[in-house]
């Protein structure tokens, strides 16, 4: 299992966020918060990765869902949002993206994940399944989704 950290939002953490092909607004309107001084080195980020040496081959954003805005879960409950879960063409295949998704499922929370083309074979063998819902509120996505097991405590 790699070791996984949340990232500081720094310049030198966005510059490396721009070798991943998913670099997009998210990041962008983190350099302006960060150019505006408004981002500390101490400030939640939202992104997870993993370093080998001191190069970021692979990452991640996690973000807690209110069960007020759940669409995707019976019955509505919090859960994480996994998105941008990316590794460097050259890492691949060597379990960094499996140590990611292991690191989100730690949190016992459910997980809705909107997979990338060509990836439905990654996420299958990480248990998450399509979700089965009517197409009122399909937006375009074909979200997968993973349920924590269920503890023998309750």
């Amino acid at each position: 299992m790699h070791k996984v950290e949340r990232l500081v939002i720094n310049y030198k953490t966005l510059e490396e966020f721009k070798k991943f092909k998913e670099y997009g607004l998210q990041e962008l309107s983190m350099l302006e918060d960060l150019e505006e001084n408004i981002i500390e080195n101490d400030s939640e980020s939202p992104f997870y990765g993993i370093y080998f040496g001191d190069k970021l081959v692979a990452r991640m954003s996690l973000y807690k869902v209110d069960k007020k805005l759940d669409q995707y879960f019976e019955p509505k409950r919090d859960y994480l949002e996994l998105w941008k879960l990316e590794v460097l063409p050259d890492y691949q295949k060597e379990g960094y993206g499996r140590s990611l998704v292991e690191f989100a499922k730690s949190f016992e929370l459910p997980i809705k994940t909107n997979p990338r083309v060509k990836s439905a074979e990654f996420w299958s063998k990480m248990n998450f399944e399509p979700v089965k819902y009517d197409m009122e509120r399909d937006k375009g996505e074909n979200p997968l989704i993973w349920y924590p097991p269920v503890s023998s405590d309750h």
